[in-house]
């Protein structure tokens, strides 16, 4: 019989009350049509709140399927997985994290405000409990007076603060982004690291956010876990102890190369799982 994932108390077995994620043992197997495909194996690895914790790896190696298990997007087949004390699936039913997609996943008929509206519609917010918080949020990502707009009258920077702001909107404890800036030329995707950073500490949020780049990933994390090719396994975690208030700059410090070098020989190890 298939072994599925259970949920359990996160102060159990050591976990602290600060605990935000709790996984186990956690495997996830997809069965396709001609062979089992192993996603993700053995997964171990506890997030503490308010922690900016990111995901790397190599493609393919389960970085966003771990990230969608988080979410209760994908169901896996083995072993334990708590958030916030809860399931995954009672963690979404309570609205405990906002997702933030590659894509900003805007409608284009809709305005900036009417889409970081959406989901406080759907919660049945007031009109004006709606237009508080979007304004809250719209400035929160220095987007305030574009209200109005239309998602393709947007940079692709902004429409990805607009997604960002949406996320925000209903309030999570919990803010999930899977790889956000991937698409964006450089240059954008050093402001809007920036900006994100500047957001962390205003708000406090427990981040989980999966990317492919070492300096992104060391500039942004308070925690990184390196993932090795699939089965998608936890290589290492490796705290960045950068001062929270860093800015572009410290990326030419002597600590920054030193982390980026521990993750890039994660990254290495991580490959002699390869067959």
């Amino acid at each position: 019989m298939e072994k599925t994932a259970a949920a359990f108390s996160p102060h159990e077995d050591g976990a602290s009350a600060g605990t935000v994620i709790d996984i186990r043992n956690l495997s996830l197997t997809f069965q396709t049509a001609d062979a089992p495909v192993f996603a993700l194996s053995g997964i171990d690895l506890q997030v503490e709140r308010g922690e900016f914790v990111s995901f790397i790896g190599p493609s393919g190696c389960g970085k966003t399927t771990l990230m969608r298990v988080i979410a209760d997007l994908e169901q896996p087949t083995e072993g334990q997985i708590s958030v916030n004390g809860v399931t995954p699936r009672e963690a979404r039913l309570a609205r405990a994290y906002g997702y933030v997609f590659q894509a900003p996943a805007l409608y284009p008929w809709r305005t900036v405000q009417k889409n970081v509206s959406l989901p406080l519609e759907i919660m049945g917010l007031s009109a004006k409990e709606q237009r508080e918080r979007v304004a809250r949020y719209l400035d929160l990502v220095n987007l305030g007076g574009f209200e109005g707009k239309y998602p393709w009258q947007l940079s692709g920077g902004m429409q990805q603060r607009v997604s960002i702001a949406r996320a925000l909107s209903f309030e999570p404890e919990l803010l999930l982004m899977d790889e956000p800036f991937g698409a964006l030329d450089e240059i954008t995707r050093d402001h809007l690291n920036e900006q994100l950073l500047r957001l962390w500490e205003k708000t406090q949020k427990t981040v989980i956010f999966v990317t492919h780049s070492i300096p992104e990933a060391v500039f942004l994390s308070s925690k990184i876990v390196v993932m090795s090719p699939r089965p998608g396994r936890i290589i290492d975690i490796i705290d960045c102890n950068l001062p929270r208030d860093r800015t572009l700059d410290i990326r030419e410090s002597t600590e920054f190369l030193k982390i980026a070098h521990q993750v890039r020989e994660g990254l290495r190890a991580g490959h002699s799982y390869d067959d």
